[in-house]
């Protein structure tokens, strides 16, 4: 499944905006062990940026 499918997905199961359903996907991806970066390597893609607060 893509990030944006995911996301959406996401959306509709929690009835929050795809914007913020995209920063819950990302944090997760960010935060997953290590085993399941080595299993599927996508999710090493997933970039990290300041909030600038």
């Amino acid at each position: 499944m893509s990030f944006k499918s995911v996301a959406a997905r996401i959306a509709k199961k929690e009835g929050i905006s795809k914007e913020r359903a995209s920063a819950i996907l990302a944090k997760s991806s960010r935060n997953a062990s290590p085993g399941a970066k080595k299993r599927n390597p996508r999710l090493k893609r997933v970039k990290g940026r300041s909030k600038g607060r």
